[in-house]
């Protein structure tokens, strides 16, 4: 493979149960409890959008941030994505780990992927961080006849693959993560997103997102409001989601927030020290988790 690593560290691979071969990387010359860190889903994530977290903690505690499969350097030749797919992957992995059950950290969509990983998949964490995550908002993702008709639509005399061509350009990876970020959007950031969708099947997975069927509707009631977890929500203001029902889920026990001003969707990126903070207090003293 042509594409450098994210992240200077180890990279290692593993092959699910489907036979799909998935990177992470790892520092393991901590010991303490492990770290995943989970990147988004969009046209062009990898574990580059979580290296300032992973270079943070590495050193202090076992870090690990997964490529999902269709991205970064994990397999890109996959003929269906779907929310299960991932959260199996996840969950696959996560038990993969040595030592005690793992703290997560994931970014936007990918934590309703952990979600489901936890309550469909038994995946046993410690605890559950959600940085902007999707789900809390009031609208709705389109209904499976309208996701019908816009995979139809993109799969038609090669629209889909057009279109990625055009989104995977340094101007509009440039544009699109402007919009995430307060000041300047890092060259690092830009410069690796430009190369990951240059790789050979890149416009799989990317494709299947812009169907909005990687989204689970109501994903507030249906999946956060089920996790007995300890589950802290870093948010601010994101021009792609929003947060109207976290003040519901924030009545659970062993829920917690904490806005990260001013950021647009990449707190860690450029409030480093404030998520940091954030997360370091909520690791030491959690929230109490419910039973049943």
């Amino acid at each position: 493979m042509s594409l450098e690593k994210a992240i200077d560290a180890e990279m290692h691979t593993m092959t699910t149960r489907h036979g799909h071969r998935v990177c992470f990387y790892s520092d393991t010359s901590a010991e303490g409890r492990p770290l995943v860190l989970l990147h988004s889903i969009n046209a062009a994530p990898s574990s580059m959008e979580m290296r300032p977290l992973f270079q943070r903690y590495r050193g202090s505690r076992p870090v690990y941030a997964l490529d999902l499969p269709g991205f970064g350097m994990s397999q890109r030749s996959i003929e269906a994505f779907d929310a299960p797919l991932f959260a199996e992957s996840i969950a696959e992995f996560c038990t993969t780990l040595p030592g005690d059950a793992p703290d997560v950290i994931a970014l936007s969509l990918t934590g309703e992927f952990v979600a489901r990983a936890v309550l469909e998949h038994g995946l046993s964490i410690a605890s559950l961080s959600l940085i902007s995550p999707t789900g809390l908002g009031d609208r709705l993702p389109p209904g499976p006849a309208q996701q019908a008709r816009v995979r139809s639509f993109l799969n038609f005399a090669g629209v889909g693959r057009g279109l990625f061509s055009l989104l995977r350009t340094r101007p509009s990876i440039r544009y699109f993560f402007s919009m995430n970020f307060v000041g300047k959007v890092p060259s690092p950031l830009v410069d690796y997103a430009v190369a990951t969708t240059r790789e050979d099947d890149a416009h799989r997975g990317p494709l299947t997102f812009l169907t909005m069927g990687l989204f689970t509707p109501n994903a507030s009631k249906v999946l956060f409001d089920k996790l007995d977890i300890p589950l802290l929500v870093l948010y601010d203001r994101d021009p792609n989601v929003s947060f109207e029902r976290l003040e519901d889920l924030l009545k659970k026990p062993n829920c917690t927030s904490k806005r990260i001003h001013p950021t647009l969707g990449m707190p860690h990126w450029e409030q480093q020290d404030a998520t940091c903070n954030a997360l370091d207090r909520f690791w030491e003293s959690p929230p109490t988790a419910v039973s049943g």
